[in-house]
């Protein structure tokens, strides 16, 4: 199957979600600053909506039983979640950053027990 030469389907945003969530979890697997794991999060979120929306999307699918809003909705829930995310992130890294002077996470050590 050589995807370069249908038209765009599922099956082209499934591969570009899940270099999306690849990048991401490489990312965060990877960045030593604070900022950057949180890039890395966002990444694998977004790249999670863009294979919900390409399965929830009746233009991409034959027709489907109820509304097909699904994938929609629950995007829409993710993006939700993510703002969030980053805003609770955004605010502890700032504080460690007033308490440090870095966001590099190797140095958050003080909760170890």
């Amino acid at each position: 199957m050589n995807l370069l030469a249908e038209p765009v389907g599922v099956a082209h945003y499934m591969v570009i979600g899940a270099i999306m969530f690849v990048t991401g979890a490489v990312c965060m697997a990877t960045k030593r600053n604070a900022l950057g794991v949180l890039m890395g999060i966002e990444l694998v979120l977004n790249g999670a909506n863009v294979n919900f929306v390409a399965l929830g999307s009746e233009y991409l699918r034959p027709a489907q039983d109820g509304l097909g809003l699904d994938g929609q909705l629950i995007a829409l829930f993710v993006i939700v979640l993510a703002a969030a995310e980053a805003a609770v992130a955004l605010a502890i890294t700032l504080n460690f950053y007033n308490n440090h002077m870095t966001v590099d996470v190797d140095q958050a050590d003080e909760l170890k027990g």
